[in-house]
């Protein structure tokens, strides 16, 4: 794909579909908690996790990735603080026709989270391909505002 390509916006239906968290900090909690909003079935694999985790309606793998992690998954998101794990998981995925998002690697991703903004049923999706996540955020927070809905 060339790189001033534009990603395809979509709101994916979640609902009861299994997808895949690899990590479990900040960065993982932020997508984990997303994930079930939207009604996914979240499994989490990391050898250590945030306390947070444990009050999740989520399967906890208290372990390090393995390839077999992927089997049913329909997306897969990877956000550990190591670079190696979250390209091994990435290549692991496309390899199976799996889309993932890697955290720290926009690049590498099949799909990017914009930046949210709910109001009722309503929703604004924010994204500015990877390159600026600081100015979606910002956009985010004065839309927010504008809606009376700080927190969406």
């Amino acid at each position: 794909m060339p790189a001033s390509a534009p990603y395809y916006p979509i709101f994916l239906d979640l609902r009861e579909k299994p997808v895949l968290v690899v990590g479990a900090g900040a960065v993982a909690l932020r997508k984990t908690r997303g994930l079930l909003e939207a009604g996914a079935r979240v499994t989490v694999v990391a050898p250590r996790w945030r306390p947070e985790f444990e009050s999740l309606p989520v399967r906890l793998a208290p372990r390090r990735f393995r390839s077999s992690d992927l089997r049913g998954a329909c997306l897969v998101f990877t956000a550990t603080d190591d670079r190696r794990v979250n390209r091994r998981v990435a290549l692991e995925a496309k390899r199976r026709g799996i889309p993932v998002n890697v955290a720290d690697a926009p690049a590498e991703c099949d799909f990017l989270v914009p930046a949210r903004v709910r109001s009722g049923e309503f929703q604004v999706a924010i994204s500015t391909g990877g390159r600026n996540p600081r100015l979606a955020a910002e956009l985010r927070r004065k839309l927010e505002t504008l809606l009376g809905e700080p927190g969406g």
